[in-house]
């Protein structure tokens, strides 16, 4: 509702009958591509298959188009072998009858129209739009992001400019109409706020569900097959052989790994390019372990012919351990090199795996130890975190704090200690419930727009280019610009980036995490919105 204005889709037999009734008055009286009729009405060809939105004036239709998503299209018709002049695009849909009555041609009608438009097309996962623009319109279409195409097609009196609108392309536009800018202020304010956080991250349906099931006894038969059906989900999904399940934050993993390594007769090395490579240097310290740190600039990637000339420097050095996904700047640390170097010398290496698993392929067959958590890639909820391995591990009693003890958690007898059959049962139905191989597609995909489209706006993204996280985008603002007062600005336009960590605001640094399950229609505008931002034009959205 906006002023009297309502929108909506057509579902009423006066709404079809006032639709046909405006479909005559545009198209056959004041553009003359039909021929006139006696009942002064026209049916549009594709009526049955079109999705109309509406915008009513009381009981009055005022505005219209139409949404088609079945092939074929009224252009098929037009331009042989259409697809030819097309980007690649999954899933197409064509706005058609677009027309507002002549009276009533207000700026709000056209901005609701299309706000509505764009939110159905985000529901609908539409990642290309068609329309048949006629050429006297054809500046407004430019206006908002549509590209021409083709050949214009139609008669005198009546041409059309075919054009195609992808959600980068629309949202490209950013401030440069008025008309655009109130539209992107209004889509995005309007509905829930887009999580870009690396935690917590929005949680899958099945997870939600499982959450709110009647708690069962970490003794009871149906807990322990939930528990070991967890267990070899999460072996499976990471390519290990076994995995540990505890109750606790990832910090609570790590320390167990730690607590492992304190077991181990050799010293070791521990890489950091990050804060969570510097918080395993502190584990190892706490830990009283025999180890070398070895520290690189933030965002940078290791070079590994370095790393392997130091490892072999390092005599007696039997484990190394590292970050494979460093959450603070968004690097992806290649542990297929990692792990080639300690093969080789018989190394035993060790992850922290925290941000990796659920978002990129893993293969930690090799691996001596690796930490993951359920929330963050998992989607599911905070509270659970787990070791993955390759060996058996036994228990080390008089020798560690009895949490911490791998050894007790190994066999398939249930949990040692308590823990919630809720977030369990919500792990499990996520790791159940998600298709991890387009996942990791689509991440890709969406993590690579994003990337290009920040750039174009002249941002800086922290990790080397080549060694990123599809999921983690951390961008270095410039020096001038607060962290604190991007993130909160952002937060007003509906889009909440982690910026609140202590290493992120020092630095004036804000990071996009794409763990959730982000659509591209939701997220599109954020490149440009940033852009503008740290241009100082947010405030005229």
């Amino acid at each position: 509702m906006d002023n009297g204005l309502r929108f909506k889709f057509a579902s009423e037999q006066k709404e079809y009958e006032q639709i046909h009734e405006l479909n005559y008055e545009t198209f056959v009286e004041e553009i003359p591509q039909h021929d006139s009729n006696g009942e002064k009405e026209l049916v549009d060809e594709f009526h049955s298959e079109n999705n109309y939105i509406i915008c009513l004036e009381g009981d009055d239709l005022v505005g219209m188009l139409a949404v088609k998503d079945r092939r074929p299209f009224s252009l098929d018709k037009k331009i042989p072998n259409l697809d030819a002049y097309l980007p690649p695009a999954r899933s197409v849909c064509e706005i058609r009858l677009l027309s507002v009555r002549r009276e009533r041609r207000r700026r709000k009608v056209l901005l609701g129209l299309f706000a509505m438009l764009a939110s159905h097309c985000e529901e609908m996962g539409y990642d290309l739009a068609l329309i048949s623009g006629n050429v006297s319109q054809e500046k407004l279409y430019t206006n908002l992001g549509f590209k021409p195409f083709g050949p214009r097609v139609g008669r005198e009196g009546a041409m059309y400019q075919p054009m195609y609108l992808t959600p980068g392309s629309y949202y490209s536009m950013k401030g440069k109409t008025k008309l655009l800018s109130r539209m992107n202020a209004s889509i995005t304010g309007s509905r829930n706020p887009v999580n870009l956080l690396p935690g917590p991250v929005d949680v899958c349906p099945e997870a939600r569900a499982a959450m709110n099931e009647v708690p069962v006894s970490h003794r009871s038969e149906e807990f322990i097959r939930s528990l070991n059906q967890a267990k070899r989900l999460l072996s499976e999904l990471a390519g290990a052989g076994a995995a540990s399940i505890l109750m606790g934050s990832g910090t609570l993993a790590n320390d167990a790994v730690a607590a492992q390594l304190s077991l181990l007769p050799e010293k070791g090395i521990v890489l950091s390019n990050g804060e969570f490579g510097d918080r395993l240097v502190d584990h190892a310290s706490r830990w009283g372990l025999d180890f070398r740190a070895v520290k690189i600039e933030w965002g940078k990637a290791f070079r590994y012919d370095e790393i392997e000339e130091m490892v072999s420097q390092e005599s007696g050095a039997g484990w190394l351990w590292a970050v494979h996904s460093e959450t603070s700047t968004g690097v992806l640390n290649d542990i297929d090199a990692l792990g080639e170097i300690c093969r080789s010398r018989g190394i035993k290496l060790c992850l922290d795996c925290v941000s990796s698993i659920g978002t990129v392929q893993l293969d930690l067959s090799d691996v001596y130890l690796a930490s993951g958590v359920s929330g963050k890639g998992l989607r599911s909820y905070p509270g659970i975190s787990f070791v993955l391995h390759n060996h058996f591990i036994e228990s080390a009693a008089n020798k560690l704090p009895r949490y911490l003890d791998l050894g007790l958690y190994s066999d398939n007898s249930g949990t040692p200690f308590t823990l919630s059959s809720n977030l369990l049962h919500a792990l499990k139905s996520s790791l159940e419930n998600t298709d991890f191989e387009e996942r990791y597609r689509r991440l890709k995909e969406l993590s690579e727009w994003i990337k290009k489209s920040l750039r174009d706006e002249g941002l800086s993204i922290v990790a080397e280019e080549g060694h990123e996280s599809p999921s983690l985008i951390t961008i270095a603002l410039p020096e001038n610009r607060d962290s604190r007062e991007a993130g909160l600005e952002l937060e007003k336009r509906g889009y909440l980036l982690n910026w609140r960590s202590a290493y992120l605001r020092e630095r004036s640094w804000i990071q996009v995490a794409i763990m959730s399950d982000i659509t591209w229609n939701r997220i599109a505008p954020l490149p440009y919105l940033l852009g503008d931002l740290l241009n100082r034009r947010v405030r005229a959205l």
